[in-house]
């Protein structure tokens, strides 16, 4: 299954960024640790970073060449209308992941505009988010009735 991995802003800081609350992992790191978790279930991961809205836009309209999207869109979450229509429109399985458990968090991180536009979310299991995603994906076979 290849499936492609989106992250929003601020998140290649990762490291340096409040570790109290994301850990002293870097983007690099976190992905290493999940391809060293995935690789062997068959799933082929593609990585990307944009800091900028319509980068992210951009890449969830290539996401169709996918089996399915896993998508961390930093603070784009509470705010982007653009990244939820792209999500929309976008027929392979999607999932939102967070490191944070953004419900115990400040109030405007409780309201995520994306992640309606996502199959699920996973979220609070820190750099284990995105392998936690993977096997979800690996379980429903890339395959999901609309």
């Amino acid at each position: 299954m290849e499936i492609l991995i989106i992250n929003g802003p601020n998140l290649d800081r990762l490291g340096e960024r409040d570790t109290s609350l994301y850990g002293h992992d870097s983007l690099e790191a976190i992905r290493e640790y999940t391809r060293e978790k995935t690789t062997s279930l068959g799933a082929s991961l593609t990585w990307m970073q944009h800091n900028g809205e319509g980068e992210i836009v951009a890449s969830i309209h290539r996401a169709q060449d996918f089996s399915a999207l896993v998508i961390n869109p930093g603070a784009y979450a509470h705010t982007s209308v653009a990244i939820h229509d792209a999500l929309e429109i976008l027929t392979i399985p999607k999932v939102e992941v967070h490191l944070t458990n953004t419900a115990n968090r400040e109030f405007f991180r409780s309201k995520k505009i994306t992640a309606r536009a996502c199959d699920f979310l996973v979220e609070g299991y820190e750099k284990r988010v995105y392998t936690v995603a993977v096997f979800s994906l690996l379980l429903m076979g890339g395959e999901q009735e609309r």
